[in-house]
């Protein structure tokens, strides 16, 4: 008997918005001391009245716009009752009926709704006591639900890290996980299935549903429902019975635990939220699609086919540039400044996957502030050029990020100039057959390996500043 893990995602982001989605409050996710950005709507204080964050709305259609989905006609708030420490009004004021948007697709995975709420207090925990900072209580909080569609855990990463590339595309939200701006909650199900059953068939037969909480890692989404298959399917084949329950992350242990059964609709009591207007969405201009359409800015998918389109990227090289929309950003200005020729702008995606991400991978910082687009075209042109060689251009790539400067400058000034001078490759070949006898034997016995290998001693004998092609020629003179 096999089985079919089927997986659903809900996820949570906070909207960059100047202010709270119900007051005017800032909301500020770097704020560090505790209770500052707060007033009297935000402690749920008696009398008081919310208004609606129409920014926040505006993201939301925005992303409803991007994934092809359909924008409401009108739509509501809705209470949602229950009662933690971290929800002072006792309700949190979310959508239920009527969401902003329904349907749409991203990456492949069909979406059932995305709607708008507030954000909750942040619970601390201390020895012995709790505590309770509102400064995020009340901030815009956008939820993408989508369908039970997703049968593996790369699949539903993918579209974790899809969703937050979007969301920074459309400056709607930075969606760090590790600042809890994006909290991913995975609902995963297994079920036996006939081998023979057709796809359709199979996606029909769901299992009991099992929540899983605290994920604040794309790595940890993964690992958990990998985990939480693993744990269901042994369940199942011991005689046991999966429970629908809410279970949370150990990222220690790497394994789910179980924190309490899962609430259903009725448990929390759903009405529409009396203190806010129902939102006729179709009479207010900025809220039509097409509108909406022309805000958007280009979107990830879109980026990555204008790059196989325009420069024939390969989807190696497609994947690393597109990761973060400052690799993009990066790559388009680079582009821009070798007027789009795919001579050079192949030349330069290159270095970017290879050279400078392993700088910036053992930097632990996507950044590269001191090396502007403009000054890495500059050393582009100078290795198309054969200023510099593809060794003096590692060095001088760093360089170039570490401080900065004008790239022929900085090569000059630490020798990384290429060579060309007979005379001087000369004394760099002579150094190198005397000291490489054994290599200069086996490339005579026609061991064209060996050739390799002294010019490359002849390129460390130059310091990196050799002219390959120069020093090949004159060793294959030098040899015979």
């Amino acid at each position: 008997m096999e089985y079919l893990p089927t997986i659903g995602l809900e996820i949570h982001a906070e909207l960059k918005t100047r202010t709270k989605m119900f007051c005017s409050c800032a909301n500020d996710p770097d704020e560090s001391r505790p209770n500052v950005n707060i007033c009297p709507i935000c402690l749920a204080h008696p009398g008081t009245l919310p208004t609606i964050n129409k920014e926040a709305v505006k993201q939301v259609l925005r992303v409803g716009v991007a994934v092809n989905g359909t924008s409401a006609d009108a739509s509501e708030f809705d209470r949602k009752s229950y009662f933690y420490p971290d929800i002072p009004k006792g309700y949190q004021i979310s959508q239920y009926a009527r969401p902003l948007i329904s349907g749409g697709s991203l990456a492949g995975v069909l979406l059932t709704r995305i709607h708008l709420e507030e954000d909750t207090a942040r619970s601390i925990h201390l020895e012995g006591s709790s505590a309770v900072d509102f400064n995020r209580a009340g901030v815009p909080l956008m939820e993408l639900v989508t369908e039970p569609v997703i049968h593996d855990a790369e699949t539903a990463g993918n579209f974790a890290r899809e969703l937050q590339l979007l969301l920074r595309t459309l400056n709607a939200g930075e969606a760090n996980l590790e600042k809890g701006e994006m909290r991913i909650e995975a609902n995963i199900s297994v079920a036996k299935h006939e081998a023979s059953n057709t796809k359709s068939e199979m996606d029909t037969k769901l299992g009991t549903k099992v929540e899983v909480k605290n994920l604040n890692s794309f790595r940890s989404v993964e690992r958990a429902i990998d985990f939480e298959i693993k744990r269901q399917i042994a369940l199942i084949e011991s005689g046991g019975e999966v429970r629908q329950e809410t279970r949370g992350w150990n990222e220690s242990k790497q394994e789910t635990f179980h924190q309490r059964f899962k609430e259903d609709s009725a448990d929390y009591r759903y009405f529409p939220e009396p203190d806010l207007p129902k939102l006729a969405l179709s009479e207010i201009d900025t809220f039509s699609v097409e509108a909406l359409k022309a805000s958007l800015p280009e979107l990830p998918w879109n980026r990555r086919a204008r790059y196989v389109d325009t420069y024939g990227i390969k989807e190696s090289d497609l994947a690393y540039l597109c990761a973060t929309k400052e690799r993009s950003d990066f790559f388009d200005s680079v582009a821009s400044e070798l007027e789009n020729k795919n001579e050079l702008v192949a030349l330069a995606v290159n270095y970017i996957v290879s050279d400078l991400a392993g700088i910036v991978a053992k930097s632990g910082n996507d950044t590269v502030s001191k090396l502007t687009p403009n000054t890495f075209a500059k050393m582009i042109r100078l290795i198309q050029d054969g200023v510099i060689s593809s060794r003096g251009a590692k060095d001088l790539l760093y360089i170039l990020v570490e401080s900065g400067g004008e790239p022929e400058t900085v090569a000059a000034e630490n020798g990384l100039i290429q060579i060309h001078d007979d005379a001087v490759l000369g004394e760099a070949v002579d150094a190198v057959i005397a000291a490489e006898q054994k290599a200069v034997l086996e490339y005579k016995a026609g061991k064209q390996a060996a050739l390799q290998y002294l010019v490359g001693k002849a390129m460390k004998e130059s310091r990196g500043a050799g002219n390959p092609t120069e020093l090949q020629r004159l060793l294959v003179e030098k040899l015979g």
